[in-house]
């Protein structure tokens, strides 16, 4: 499973956020409180979701737990400015290298995708793991539980 080096521009992003861990995981709250409200945001540039993460301090594998807190992102893209309705604010997803690989199936099994990227890849690759925003990239039609989804996995790298 080799990624897609991808020089990706500055984005703006509209959605709604969380903070987080894993031990107390608030995803499913969050898309909920999301999807129904998505469609009235003007200027989307296309129809992807974007599952975004940013850590602070900065993520690192090695050291990452289930009680590891990160602000998520549900969100979408959009070419102009937002005013604040339904609780959707605006972000900067800042850009720069990533790495994009392709996750196939359950979000459950979302863990040993990971596992690959962190413990096998990255190591051998000769890239380092940038301070930016880590995030998942999918279509409407997604469902985490769908034995043949697919999703984008954005990792920041330099």
């Amino acid at each position: 499973m080799e990624p897609e080096i991808v020089h990706l521009k500055p984005k703006k992003l509209v959605g709604k956020s969380r903070v987080m861990s894993l031990a107390e995981d608030r995803t499913q709250e969050l898309w909920k409180s999301f999807m129904p409200n998505r469609s009235s945001i003007p200027h989307q540039v296309d129809h992807h979701l974007y599952d975004m993460k940013r850590f602070d301090p900065p993520f690192n594998p090695a050291q990452f737990n289930a009680d590891v807190s990160f602000e998520k992102w549900a969100a979408v893209e959009v070419s102009d400015g937002h005013e604040e309705s339904h609780g959707m604010r605006m972000t900067e997803l800042v850009g720069g290298v990533y790495a994009v690989f392709l996750h196939y199936g359950p979000a459950q099994a979302f863990s040993e995708t990971l596992g690959y990227i962190f413990g096998s890849w990255l190591p051998s690759s000769g890239y380092e793991l940038d301070d930016r925003e880590h995030f998942e990239r999918f279509t409407e039609a997604y469902h985490p539980m769908d034995e043949q989804a697919v999703e984008e996995v954005w990792i920041p790298i330099k």
